[in-house]
């Protein structure tokens, strides 16, 4: 063997995975954040995201909580750029808005796989695995545990 065919042999070129989209030009993904799971649509847009039905806006009312959804725009630099329609269920609204974002960040590496590495170093592809500690017996809350008194 040559030299540049060790070389070419050795050396290998990263796959390069096509897009997911359906008929209509979207990708879905699932996100999951304590209790919450939403359904993530994503298409090419103006930026307009609805979640159950309800702009943004006017479903988080706080605006940290709407920051927390938008987060995987701002890292890739994607702002206005998608329409996101999602429809989100079960805990909090603070454990929906992450399960939005994970939603979000998972669709955004189906429909342009480019962004992927930058999600992934961001860690917006792991599921946030922390939950609520169960309450144990003979406790007042998980860890916490009846006042003492004394006399």
């Amino acid at each position: 063997m040559t030299e540049t065919e060790i070389i070419e042999t050795e050396i290998e070129t990263p796959e390069i995975k096509e897009p997911k989209k359906d008929s209509l030009g979207r990708s879905y993904a699932t996100g999951k954040r304590k209790d919450s799971v939403a359904k993530v649509w994503i298409k090419s847009g103006k930026g307009q995201i609805i979640v159950n039905k309800i702009d943004i806006t006017k479903y988080f009312g706080r605006a940290t909580l709407q920051m927390l959804a938008k987060k995987p725009f701002d890292v890739t630099k994607t702002a206005d750029t998608f329409d996101v329609v999602c429809s989100v269920q079960g805990g909090g609204l603070s454990g929906q808005a992450g399960a939005i974002k994970h939603g979000i960040s998972k669709a955004l590496a189906l429909f342009n796989p480019i962004l992927r590495p930058v999600l992934r170093t961001g860690g917006y592809l792991t599921r946030d695995s922390r939950v609520v500690e169960r309450k144990k017996f003979g406790l007042k809350k998980a860890r916490r545990g009846f006042q003492f008194s004394k006399r």
